[in-house]
Protein backbone atom coordinates (compact mmCIF):
# COMPACT_ATOMS: atom_id res chain seq x y z
CA UNK A 1 0.00 0.00 0.00
CA UNK A 2 1.11 3.28 -0.98
CA UNK A 3 2.86 5.58 1.98
CA UNK A 4 1.00 8.92 3.30
CA UNK A 5 3.35 11.70 2.39
CA UNK A 6 3.24 15.55 2.43
CA UNK A 7 1.33 17.44 4.63
CA UNK A 8 -2.27 17.05 5.37
CA UNK A 9 -5.51 18.71 6.92
CA UNK A 10 -8.45 17.16 8.84
CA UNK A 11 -11.60 17.15 6.83
CA UNK A 12 -14.12 19.46 8.81
CA UNK A 13 -17.34 20.43 7.33
CA UNK A 14 -16.00 24.36 8.18
CA UNK A 15 -13.05 23.58 6.09
CA UNK A 16 -14.55 21.01 3.29
CA UNK A 17 -14.43 24.25 0.58
CA UNK A 18 -11.17 24.95 1.41
CA UNK A 19 -10.08 21.71 1.38
CA UNK A 20 -11.92 21.20 -2.40
CA UNK A 21 -9.52 24.09 -3.68
CA UNK A 22 -6.32 23.18 -2.27
CA UNK A 23 -4.06 21.20 -4.86
CA UNK A 24 -1.36 20.52 -2.69
CA UNK A 25 -2.39 18.41 0.53
CA UNK A 26 -1.10 15.39 0.53
CA UNK A 27 -3.97 13.66 2.53
CA UNK A 28 -7.14 14.07 4.77
CA UNK A 29 -7.88 12.65 7.88
CA UNK A 30 -12.01 11.72 8.69
CA UNK A 31 -13.70 12.04 12.14
CA UNK A 32 -15.81 8.56 11.81
CA UNK A 33 -18.07 9.88 14.74
CA UNK A 34 -18.85 12.89 12.11
CA UNK A 35 -20.38 10.68 9.61
CA UNK A 36 -23.48 8.92 9.48
CA UNK A 37 -22.96 5.35 9.15
CA UNK A 38 -26.12 4.56 6.99
CA UNK A 39 -26.53 7.90 4.88
CA UNK A 40 -24.63 8.62 1.69
CA UNK A 41 -20.54 10.32 2.10
CA UNK A 42 -20.74 13.82 2.62
CA UNK A 43 -20.75 15.28 -1.41
CA UNK A 44 -16.88 16.76 -0.99
CA UNK A 45 -15.83 13.76 0.65
CA UNK A 46 -17.03 12.01 -2.51
CA UNK A 47 -15.36 14.61 -4.89
CA UNK A 48 -11.99 14.19 -2.42
CA UNK A 49 -12.70 10.34 -3.09
CA UNK A 50 -12.88 10.36 -6.97
CA UNK A 51 -9.49 12.53 -7.20
CA UNK A 52 -7.73 10.00 -5.13
CA UNK A 53 -6.38 12.20 -2.58
CA UNK A 54 -5.73 9.48 0.57
CA UNK A 55 -7.88 9.38 3.40
CA UNK A 56 -7.45 8.34 6.74
CA UNK A 57 -10.33 7.07 8.89
CA UNK A 58 -10.10 9.02 12.70
CA UNK A 59 -11.95 7.96 15.66
CA UNK A 60 -12.27 9.05 19.13
CA UNK A 61 -15.05 6.35 20.79
CA UNK A 62 -13.53 2.58 21.01
CA UNK A 63 -11.71 3.01 23.93
CA UNK A 64 -9.20 0.58 23.26
CA UNK A 65 -7.68 1.49 26.67
CA UNK A 66 -10.71 -0.05 28.76
CA UNK A 67 -10.56 -3.37 30.54
CA UNK A 68 -14.08 -4.31 28.30
CA UNK A 69 -13.54 -5.27 24.59
CA UNK A 70 -14.02 -3.11 22.37
CA UNK A 71 -17.44 -3.16 21.17
CA UNK A 72 -18.29 -5.67 17.87
CA UNK A 73 -20.48 -2.96 17.03
CA UNK A 74 -18.56 0.52 17.13
CA UNK A 75 -15.83 -1.90 15.02
CA UNK A 76 -18.51 -3.19 12.23
CA UNK A 77 -19.10 0.37 11.81
CA UNK A 78 -15.65 1.85 11.21
CA UNK A 79 -15.10 -1.27 9.06
CA UNK A 80 -17.78 -0.32 6.65
CA UNK A 81 -17.13 3.32 7.08
CA UNK A 82 -13.46 2.82 6.20
CA UNK A 83 -14.99 0.80 3.17
CA UNK A 84 -17.06 3.19 1.80
CA UNK A 85 -14.45 5.93 2.29
CA UNK A 86 -11.55 4.07 0.50
CA UNK A 87 -9.56 4.62 3.84
CA UNK A 88 -5.62 3.80 4.35
CA UNK A 89 -5.86 2.79 7.70
CA UNK A 90 -8.15 3.97 10.46
CA UNK A 91 -6.87 5.25 13.50
CA UNK A 92 -7.46 5.86 17.43
CA UNK A 93 -5.99 6.77 20.62
CA UNK A 94 -4.26 5.55 23.19
CA UNK A 95 -7.09 6.16 26.07
CA UNK A 96 -9.99 4.58 27.99
CA UNK A 97 -13.41 6.57 27.06
CA UNK A 98 -15.74 4.33 28.64
CA UNK A 99 -16.64 2.10 31.88
CA UNK A 100 -19.43 -0.45 33.20
CA UNK A 101 -21.43 1.44 30.21
CA UNK A 102 -20.72 5.25 31.66
CA UNK A 103 -18.70 7.11 28.91
CA UNK A 104 -16.40 9.85 30.11
CA UNK A 105 -16.95 11.99 27.39
CA UNK A 106 -12.98 12.28 27.35
CA UNK A 107 -9.87 10.57 26.35
CA UNK A 108 -8.59 9.54 30.02
CA UNK A 109 -4.86 8.04 30.13
CA UNK A 110 -4.08 4.37 30.63
CA UNK A 111 -2.22 3.13 33.49
CA UNK A 112 1.24 2.91 32.39
CA UNK A 113 1.85 -0.94 34.05
CA UNK A 114 1.29 -4.55 32.65
CA UNK A 115 -2.06 -5.35 33.22
CA UNK A 116 -3.32 -2.56 31.38
CA UNK A 117 -0.66 -2.87 28.62
CA UNK A 118 -1.79 -6.68 28.09
CA UNK A 119 -5.43 -5.23 28.44
CA UNK A 120 -4.82 -2.90 25.64
CA UNK A 121 -2.68 -5.27 23.39
CA UNK A 122 -5.38 -7.66 23.59
CA UNK A 123 -8.11 -4.95 22.77
CA UNK A 124 -5.76 -3.61 19.82
CA UNK A 125 -5.67 -7.14 18.18
CA UNK A 126 -9.45 -7.60 18.78
CA UNK A 127 -10.04 -3.94 16.64
CA UNK A 128 -7.00 -5.33 13.80
CA UNK A 129 -9.13 -8.62 13.39
CA UNK A 130 -12.20 -6.41 12.95
CA UNK A 131 -10.82 -3.49 10.23
CA UNK A 132 -10.48 -4.19 7.10
CA UNK A 133 -7.67 -1.58 6.71
CA UNK A 134 -4.50 -1.29 9.18
CA UNK A 135 -4.76 0.15 12.54
CA UNK A 136 -2.56 3.42 14.03
CA UNK A 137 -3.06 4.33 17.51
CA UNK A 138 -2.68 7.86 18.98
CA UNK A 139 -0.51 9.23 21.92
CA UNK A 140 -3.32 11.49 24.16
CA UNK A 141 -2.84 14.56 26.12
CA UNK A 142 -3.80 14.52 29.42
CA UNK A 143 -3.69 16.71 32.73
CA UNK A 144 -3.26 14.05 34.96
CA UNK A 145 -1.35 10.43 35.35
CA UNK A 146 -2.10 7.13 36.87
CA UNK A 147 0.10 6.75 40.32
CA UNK A 148 2.97 5.22 40.65
CA UNK A 149 3.74 4.55 36.47
CA UNK A 150 5.57 1.24 35.98
CA UNK A 151 7.00 3.05 32.50
CA UNK A 152 7.25 6.25 31.27
CA UNK A 153 5.72 7.71 28.19
CA UNK A 154 8.53 6.17 26.02
CA UNK A 155 8.67 2.80 27.31
CA UNK A 156 4.73 2.17 27.27
CA UNK A 157 4.69 3.31 23.76
CA UNK A 158 7.85 0.77 23.28
CA UNK A 159 5.63 -1.49 24.79
CA UNK A 160 2.67 -1.57 22.71
CA UNK A 161 4.58 -1.51 19.89
CA UNK A 162 6.10 -5.05 21.08
CA UNK A 163 3.46 -7.02 21.67
CA UNK A 164 1.15 -5.71 18.43
CA UNK A 165 2.06 -4.99 14.65
CA UNK A 166 -0.32 -1.76 15.12
CA UNK A 167 1.00 1.47 13.47
CA UNK A 168 1.84 4.73 15.21
CA UNK A 169 -0.04 8.03 14.76
CA UNK A 170 2.38 10.50 16.83
CA UNK A 171 0.69 13.45 17.99
CA UNK A 172 3.79 16.16 18.97
CA UNK A 173 1.13 18.55 19.90
CA UNK A 174 0.23 15.74 22.39
CA UNK A 175 3.47 15.30 23.67
CA UNK A 176 4.15 19.18 23.68
CA UNK A 177 1.44 19.25 26.45
CA UNK A 178 2.48 16.72 28.51
CA UNK A 179 5.73 18.07 27.97
CA UNK A 180 4.70 20.96 29.54
CA UNK A 181 2.27 20.07 31.94
CA UNK A 182 3.24 16.33 33.63
CA UNK A 183 7.25 16.95 32.48
CA UNK A 184 7.40 14.19 29.76
CA UNK A 185 10.28 13.30 28.27
CA UNK A 186 10.28 14.26 24.71
CA UNK A 187 13.82 13.14 23.51
CA UNK A 188 12.67 9.98 24.72
CA UNK A 189 9.66 9.62 23.17
CA UNK A 190 10.42 10.68 20.02
CA UNK A 191 13.95 8.22 20.25
CA UNK A 192 11.33 5.27 20.69
CA UNK A 193 9.44 5.80 17.21
CA UNK A 194 10.29 3.09 14.62
CA UNK A 195 10.45 4.49 11.56
CA UNK A 196 8.75 1.47 9.79
CA UNK A 197 5.58 1.93 12.10
CA UNK A 198 5.35 5.11 11.86
CA UNK A 199 1.76 6.28 9.60
CA UNK A 200 1.73 9.82 9.99
CA UNK A 201 1.78 12.88 13.08
CA UNK A 202 -0.82 15.08 14.06
CA UNK A 203 0.30 19.30 14.62
CA UNK A 204 -2.42 21.23 16.24
CA UNK A 205 -2.54 24.65 18.35
CA UNK A 206 -3.64 25.44 22.28
CA UNK A 207 -3.49 27.60 24.44
CA UNK A 208 -1.90 28.44 27.89
CA UNK A 209 -4.20 28.79 31.19
CA UNK A 210 -2.58 29.78 33.95
CA UNK A 211 0.18 27.18 34.65
CA UNK A 212 -1.38 24.62 32.27
CA UNK A 213 -1.27 24.20 28.37
CA UNK A 214 -4.78 23.02 27.20
CA UNK A 215 -4.15 21.50 23.51
CA UNK A 216 -7.70 22.43 22.00
CA UNK A 217 -6.93 22.12 18.64
CA UNK A 218 -8.69 25.88 17.96
CA UNK A 219 -5.72 27.94 18.17
CA UNK A 220 -2.66 28.56 16.18
CA UNK A 221 0.52 26.03 16.47
CA UNK A 222 2.71 27.18 18.98
CA UNK A 223 6.49 26.75 17.92
CA UNK A 224 6.94 24.04 20.46
CA UNK A 225 4.87 21.15 18.55
CA UNK A 226 6.74 22.83 14.79
CA UNK A 227 10.24 22.25 17.06
CA UNK A 228 9.08 18.68 17.90
CA UNK A 229 8.15 17.86 14.41
CA UNK A 230 11.59 19.24 13.29
CA UNK A 231 13.37 17.07 15.56
CA UNK A 232 11.31 13.68 14.55
CA UNK A 233 12.37 14.50 10.79
CA UNK A 234 15.68 14.93 11.81
CA UNK A 235 15.97 11.55 13.24
CA UNK A 236 13.26 9.41 10.18
CA UNK A 237 13.60 11.79 7.54
CA UNK A 238 10.62 12.48 5.65
CA UNK A 239 7.05 12.13 7.36
CA UNK A 240 3.85 12.70 6.52
CA UNK A 241 2.43 15.89 9.42
CA UNK A 242 -1.42 16.42 9.03
CA UNK A 243 -2.75 19.63 10.99
CA UNK A 244 -5.58 19.24 13.21
CA UNK A 245 -8.72 22.05 13.85
CA UNK A 246 -11.69 21.53 14.87
CA UNK A 247 -12.47 25.01 16.46
CA UNK A 248 -12.22 28.99 15.60
CA UNK A 249 -11.67 28.36 12.05
CA UNK A 250 -9.23 31.06 10.51
CA UNK A 251 -9.08 32.41 7.40
CA UNK A 252 -7.98 30.42 4.40
CA UNK A 253 -4.79 32.58 4.67
CA UNK A 254 -4.18 31.73 8.19
CA UNK A 255 -4.85 28.15 7.47
CA UNK A 256 -2.27 28.11 4.56
CA UNK A 257 0.19 29.79 6.28
CA UNK A 258 -0.02 27.29 8.98
CA UNK A 259 0.35 24.29 6.25
CA UNK A 260 3.27 25.93 5.22
CA UNK A 261 4.68 26.21 8.51
CA UNK A 262 4.08 22.46 8.77
CA UNK A 263 5.65 22.00 5.66
CA UNK A 264 8.56 23.93 6.39
CA UNK A 265 9.78 21.95 9.85
CA UNK A 266 9.42 18.58 8.11
CA UNK A 267 11.34 20.34 5.42
CA UNK A 268 14.03 22.02 7.63
CA UNK A 269 14.40 18.21 9.97
CA UNK A 270 14.81 16.56 6.66
CA UNK A 271 18.01 18.90 5.88
CA UNK A 272 19.48 17.94 9.43
CA UNK A 273 18.75 14.29 8.84
CA UNK A 274 20.18 13.90 5.22
CA UNK A 275 22.94 16.08 6.57
CA UNK A 276 23.40 13.10 9.52
CA UNK A 277 23.06 10.29 6.22
CA UNK A 278 25.69 11.82 4.33
CA UNK A 279 28.30 12.01 7.24
CA UNK A 280 26.87 8.18 8.26
CA UNK A 281 25.84 5.91 5.35
CA UNK A 282 25.25 3.58 6.91
CA UNK A 283 21.97 5.20 8.40
CA UNK A 284 20.46 5.51 4.67
CA UNK A 285 19.71 1.82 4.36
CA UNK A 286 17.41 2.12 7.76
CA UNK A 287 15.93 5.77 7.03
CA UNK A 288 15.75 6.40 3.09
CA UNK A 289 12.03 5.37 2.67
CA UNK A 290 8.85 6.16 4.39
CA UNK A 291 7.40 3.33 5.94
CA UNK A 292 4.48 1.60 4.16
CA UNK A 293 1.17 1.99 5.84
CA UNK A 294 0.51 -1.80 6.40
CA UNK A 295 -1.56 -4.20 8.63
Amino acid sequence: MKPLSGVGLGWRRQLAHRIDQETELGFVEVLAEHLNPTAPLPAPLVRLKERGLPMVLHAVSLGLGGAEPPDPRRLDTLARLAERLGAVCVSEHVAFVRAGGIESGHLLPVARGDEALDLLAENVRLAQAALPVPLALENIATLFEWPEPAYTEAEFLTGLLSRTSTLLLLDVANLYANALNLGTDTAAVLAAVPPERLAYVHVAGGVRHGALYHDTHAHPVPSGPLDLLETLAAQLGPVPALLERDDHFPSPEELTAELRAIEAACARGVARWKSEVAQRPELHAVTSSAPEVRP
